[in-house]
């Protein structure tokens, strides 16, 4: 499982050039069945993706197809998560 942290750039002022191209990368990652939970980082941070299901490589190269990070109006982060314990509702997640 991974975390991928999506922080603002320099560049965030482009944000709204990229953002329906950035919607659809994340609905892609959503439809695929890799992201489990995408949302923002506060206050006007950037944003947040868990991810599962996915290797390593794969991820990141999902994650250079996102046009914020192309485009550098965010750098991205990726930190993988070894679940060991968790509520009865995420079991999946330790499979």
């Amino acid at each position: 499982m991974f975390v991928i942290f999506l922080r603002f750039s320099e560049n965030k002022s482009q944000a709204s050039q990229f953002m329906q191209g950035h919607k659809s990368w994340i609905k892609q990652g959503l439809d695929d069945g890799v992201f489990l939970l995408v949302g923002s980082l506060q206050p006007n941070k950037g944003g947040a993706v868990l991810a599962h299901n996915i290797e390593l490589a794969d991820l990141e190269n999902r994650v250079k197809n996102d046009p914020f990070v192309a485009e550098n109006v965010v750098t991205a982060e990726i930190m993988e998560i070894s679940p060991h314990q968790g509520d009865e509702r995420l079991n999946f997640l330790l499979s």
